[in-house]
């Protein structure tokens, strides 16, 4: 045991250990780098400073090869098969179909289907299906999708409570209980806390279906035009070359090279007849007609510098805005192979923190942006510099075999593609029987649940609902690496005794409260921890702490490593909370603030439900 510092209780180690966390915390919240580089920085940290923490350079690498990891790997796999098979969005256009006429009739149903699938399949690919799914009940009841896209979050979050295998901070926190309780504890089996995530699954979706629509406002207008709901109007501008415009003879792509505003070719017409992405390498001609991406400051300035007519030939005055009307309306119509149609970035994507410049986006997927839209804010100015980020929705100009591609990446979501001809329907029970025998053969005991989600890679991969190209693919690396990372900090709070001793501050600093009400602070403060940080480091923290101040007061540990893990899958507050709120902050044009108004209520709910039904189907 290193020696303790003087006065506090403190060792030398558990002060190095504490530093690592703060550091980590501050990278966590500013991300000036991801997430799964901080959490290996973490792991090498801890190594580096194996005198002080603990940490062998096999302690640090264990990670890699934990349970969990494994698992939670094998996982996006299994729920790859299931969405190549297209099930959730048959089901998901069946409701919508269904109930497309009662908003009561389908907020109920898109809270059941997030909520009930969630629990086996990741909410990832869950949330990624109901997003056009809502998109579509959207334009069949006049029904804001700003009313819908908070709720299917928040469900399929608590719906990944019902099983082990619901989230990854599930099969985590199960790995560091077994880990740090040795010969006392076992892994969670894989319906061990589906009675208590029932209840909360119930209780939260009364609640939303109560108050949500209530406090849910409606940011984005039901059945408005993409180029309105972009607020495109005012940035989309037909223009004709003239004889002496210095871009004749020039390509698209260096026409505007030498032009130090804010302006895009996004359409050239020649002929009656209009040519769209690819256009990088299409000569100007005189007499062709621009359509330019560019605000209404600029545009006075490109036609001055680049010899540049309105078309038909107008002044810039107010009347332009009755033609840029036309001409965003037309943008739809000039060629019967393009189409304006939303992407929504997904958590997961490689995409994140490059700029539409650094991607080459346009040449690179042959579409053309015309707007961001980062919440409620629509970035219209400088698109090519902003950074991306996760949930960010892009308004894209394309045909429909490139929409196509980006319906079959990961890096995207389709917003208005519920259901797609690529989808492989016909081994649909194929998928289905293959994940139900890998819940079957882990919950029977027959195998672990490593071993059994293993099998059905395989499984997945032989029977052709996942080809062997995509299985890597289909795996969140960032998420496998996040995991790797965390779970060596884990170790060095047990091994230094840094969780023992925030135990002990805890339980001194609660001693008037009840055992009850000290594992409700524990459900609370964690939930809080969750919306600034990582979910996952959450219970990498937290268990160890949690374990310890349950032994101290002389409670069961695992109510209270159980109120931690419902803790960490329930951040309500902030769209950074969890990836699922990322998902659906763009497509629903969310304020910030939006989270809390609905969520804080909420989380405050779950606080009781969670702590009671602990108490009474558990003990404590």
């Amino acid at each position: 045991m290193l020696p303790l510092v003087a006065g506090t209780g403190l060792t030398t180690g558990m002060l190095v250990v504490f530093g690592v966390i703060l550091a980590a915390l501050v990278l966590f919240v500013t991300e000036p780098v991801p997430i799964d580089i901080t959490a290996v920085g973490v792991l090498v940290a801890l190594v580096v400073l194996e005198p002080w923490t603990g940490v062998t350079p096999t302690d640090g690498l264990s990670g890699f090869a934990s349970t969990a990891t494994v698992t939670v790997l094998a996982m996006f796999v299994l729920s790859e098969g299931i969405r190549r098979t297209g099930v959730v969005n048959r089901i998901g256009k069946a409701i919508a179909e269904r109930f497309g006429d009662s908003p009561f009739g389908q907020l109920a149903a898109v809270l059941g289907l997030a909520g009930g699938t969630a629990g086996f399949i990741n909410n990832t690919p869950v949330v990624a299906v109901m997003i056009p799914m809502v998109t579509e009940l959207s334009d069949r009841t006049g029904i804001s999708p700003s009313k819908l896209l908070i709720p299917v979050s928040y469900a399929s979050m608590m719906g990944g409570m019902l099983t082990l295998i619901g989230t990854s901070s599930n099969i985590l926190a199960s790995d560091v209980y077994d880990r740090i309780g040795g010969a006392a504890t076992e892994p969670f089996s894989m319906f061990e806390f589906t009675a208590l995530g029932a209840l909360v699954l119930v209780a939260g979706t009364a609640y939303l279906l109560a108050f949500g629509p209530r406090l849910l406002p409606e940011r984005i207008v039901a059945g408005e035009d993409l180029t309105d709901e972009f607020g495109m109007t005012e940035y989309l501008t037909e223009a004709v070359v003239r004889e002496d415009s210095p871009m004749v003879g020039r390509s698209v792509e260096i026409a505007l090279a030498d032009v130090k505003v804010d302006a895009d070719i996004v359409q050239l017409i020649r002929g009656g007849r209009a040519f769209n992405e690819p256009l990088d390498r299409k000569e100007v001609r005189p007499g062709d007609i621009l359509v330019l991406r560019v605000d209404r400051e600029s545009l006075v300035e490109l036609l001055d510098a680049e010899g540049l007519d309105l078309a038909p030939d107008a002044e810039v005055t107010d009347d332009v805005l009755a033609a840029e009307e036309e001409t965003a309306a037309e943008i739809e119509t000039a060629d019967e192979e393009q189409r304006l149609v939303e992407v929504v970035l997904t958590p997961d994507t490689n995409l994140i923190g490059e700029t539409l410049e650094s991607l080459n986006f346009r040449q690179r997927y042959d579409a053309s942006v015309l707007a961001i839209r980062r919440g409620r804010r629509v970035i219209h100015e400088r698109m090519d510099e902003r950074r991306l980020r996760a949930g960010d929705t892009l308004l894209i100009q394309a045909t429909e075999d490139t929409a196509g591609r980006f319906g079959r990446d990961r890096n995207f979501v389709v917003a208005g593609e519920l259901v797609r001809p690529d989808f492989r329907s016909e081994r649909i029970p194929v998928a289905v029987g293959i994940v139900l025998a890998v819940v079957a053969v882990a919950a029977l005991g027959i195998a672990p649940i490593a071993i059994s989600a293993l099998g059905g890679i395989v499984g997945m991969v032989v029977t052709g609902c996942v080809k062997p190209n995509e299985v890597y693919d289909a795996v969140d690396w960032n998420v496998i690496f996040l995991l790797a990372g965390l779970i060596p900090l884990g170790v060095a709070m047990e091994a230094t005794g840094a969780a023992a001793w925030l135990a002990d501050l805890v339980v001194a600093g609660s001693a008037s409260l009840g055992v009850v009400a000290l594992l409700g602070a524990f459900y609370l403060f964690t939930a809080l921890v969750t919306n600034v940080v990582s979910n996952n480091a959450s219970v990498v923290l937290m268990v160890p702490v949690a374990y310890d101040a349950a032994i101290q007061v002389g409670a069961d540990p695992f109510a209270f490593v159980l109120s931690v893990t419902f803790a960490a899958s329930t951040a309500m507050l902030t769209p950074i909370g969890y990836q699922t709120n990322l998902m659906v902050y763009g497509p629903g044009g969310y304020r910030f603030t939006d989270f809390a108004r609905v969520g804080a209520p909420l989380q405050l709910l779950l606080t009781a439900v969670t702590t009671l039904g602990i108490v009474w189907l558990y003990g404590i």
